[in-house]
């Protein structure tokens, strides 16, 4: 469970609740045409942009901004040094007892030991690589396009109760329920925006940048265990993966 997006998702709306009841109750904020406006219209035409597998299969995608795991690069790096030094004890057969959890890593693991060529490795690899970018650009592009599509939907909701409000002016009664049209639908659109798309789509970019870091890393140590280097100088080479910091800490260790 990633707790920064929960509690971030979770604060933003309980400090407007809260600054919506200090100014009157929550029901003044409530328009059922309103939010078929906003709500179903940004769906709606989001849909227009994608096919029907895609579109709901964005929203199984969703998920990994809240509850995603991936590995530690000094983890995967510890991992692939003894990989090495089990390779050059007993040679690429020696690989098939170690567990490997990855599943990119396991995919790396099984051509090593099936005697691939580096050239043939590092080109199916990076195609994983390209292949899960792909996934996740599709997945944050989706969350952006909600975020480009609400506030322009609050926009024609606001209009269409400027209109209603307009046509009415003779009725006072009808007056205040266009005015809400026409005003919650903004609020809607930004909030629809702002606090849950854009912020889903940059974590789920953030999530891409994460995993493939992780894979080029793995990538790069299984080539360098293939080409028979030391663990040591694996060992060296992969820390450059890791922020200045950690790579200080480690050598003084």
């Amino acid at each position: 469970m990633d707790l920064a997006t929960l509690v971030g998702i979770l604060g933003a709306f309980a400090f407007i609740i809260m600054a919506m009841m200090l100014g009157g109750t929550l029901s003044m904020f409530a328009d059922v045409p309103s939010a078929l406006i906003v709500f179903g219209g940004s769906m709606s035409v989001v849909m227009m942009k994608y096919t029907m597998v895609q579109f709901f299969g964005a929203f199984k995608i969703a998920s990994k901004a809240f509850m995603f795991k991936t590995d530690d690069p000094e983890d995967l790096i510890a991992t692939v040094v003894e990989m090495a030094d089990a390779a050059r004890k007993g040679g690429f057969l020696a690989l098939e007892e170690m567990e490997v959890t990855n599943s990119f890593m396991k995919k790396g693991v099984d051509m090593l030991v099936d005697g691939h060529d580096a050239e043939v490795i590092k080109i199916t690899l990076q195609k994983d690589i390209t292949m899960t970018d792909e996934r996740h650009d599709n997945g944050a592009q989706f969350y952006s396009a909600i975020a480009d599509v609400a506030p322009a939907m609050g926009m024609i909701g606001t209009l269409v109760g400027l209109v209603a409000m307009l046509s009415n002016m003779d009725d006072p009664k009808a007056i205040g329920p266009a005015m809400a049209v026409a005003l919650l639908t903004t609020l809607y659109g930004a909030m629809l925006a702002n606090i849950v798309a854009i912020p889903i789509a940059d974590k789920l970019r953030m999530r891409k940048d994460q995993e493939k870091l992780n894979r080029h890393l793995i990538m790069d140590g299984l080539l360098s265990i293939q080409d028979g280097q030391n663990p040591r100088v694996i060992d060296g080479y992969l820390k450059n993966y890791l922020n200045e910091k950690k790579r200080v800490i480690d050598v003084n260790a």
